[in-house]
């Protein structure tokens, strides 16, 4: 969410503080980005505009929200630092990534503090420390056909709660949305991206639930009944997008560190429905004219066949 639209209508002081904090880190960002772009001669994208926030719309999130979207965006945008720094060779470039890592670690933990301390969110769910190192010596460890499955394992619990918590934020602001969007599509696209959201949520919730341990809290309360836009469609599609994209890179981790199959089963069920939702979002903005063209390598047969071109 746009963090001039968070400034006007947060009430809490103390989140306000971390939003302005958040602000001054991302204008000094997108000018080195610019500047590195206008350097090497790249278009700097249009991206958004002033326009495309309403001042003066009432609140569509409470504070609580708020800060848990800060906190969803900052563990999102780590990842693409990460691996932006782990591939980038320029120095300047290593120098933005690594500074942003930097900033973000504090506005992750400063977040994270205040939720707590808000009670906005429970703990991440604790398993007892082994007291020896043991071995597995059935071959049965993951075999679900039987009908029987073992304890979740730490990895797995970890994975299945960060899922739950992102299919959180995409749920919630797609609630939000689909009551405020102009477009008829776009509110219908928001409406089945929650319940997509909510029927993740509550299956991962069941795995849990299996051993008896608690999920991440719901934020559907958070959501004011404001039918009033506060965003453009262009910026909330765009907002649900990003969304997409970390519940899309959350569960590819997850499968990777899971071990139950039928764990497995689940995530490739839900990437391939996600993958579809996100494949619908894409036409939204395509046919809208508000899909700006990625970076492209050259079109070596169209140069063949079209030389003057």
């Amino acid at each position: 969410m746009d963090i001039e639209y968070l400034l006007e209508t947060v009430q809490d002081e103390e989140i306000k503080d971390l939003m302005l904090f958040n602000q001054g880190i991302s204008k000094r960002h997108l000018n080195t980005i610019s500047e590195l772009f206008v350097k090497e001669e790249i278009p700097v994208p249009a991206a958004f505009s002033t326009s495309d926030v309403y001042k003066g719309a009432p609140r569509l999130f409470d504070d609580a929200f708020m800060l848990f979207n800060v906190q969803q965006m900052a563990i999102g945008a780590f990842g693409q630092y990460t691996r932006g720094l782990s591939s980038a060779i320029r120095q300047d470039v290593i120098d933005y990534y690594q500074q942003g890592i930097r900033e973000l670690n504090e506005i992750y933990e400063r977040s994270t503090h205040l939720l707590l301390e808000k009670g906005a969110i429970i703990k991440t769910p604790n398993i007892p420390y082994p007291k020896q190192v043991s071995f597995i010596g059935s071959k049965q460890f993951n075999n679900f056909l039987t009908g029987k499955t073992r304890p979740l394992a730490g990895m797995e619990i970890k994975y299945l709660n960060i899922n739950i918590a992102t299919n959180i934020l995409g749920k919630t602001l797609m609630m939000g949305f689909a009551q405020t969007a102009s477009s008829k599509k776009l509110r219908n696209y928001f409406k089945n991206g929650w319940q997509l959201a909510d029927k993740q949520i509550k299956q991962y919730g069941n795995l849990l639930a299996g051993d008896n341990i608690p999920s991440p809290m719901l934020m559907d309360p958070h959501v004011t009944d404001s039918k009033v836009p506060a965003f453009s469609d262009k910026l909330m599609l765009y907002h649900v997008t990003l969304a997409i994209q970390l519940g899309l890179e959350n569960i590819g981790i997850a499968m990777s560190r899971t071990l139950r199959h039928d764990i497995h089963a689940k995530y490739a069920k839900f990437i391939g429905e996600i993958g579809l939702y996100s494949n619908q979002g894409q036409k939204l903005m395509i046919g809208n004219g508000w899909f700006e063209e990625p970076p492209l390598a050259s079109d070596r047969k169209k140069a063949v066949r079209n030389p003057l071109e």
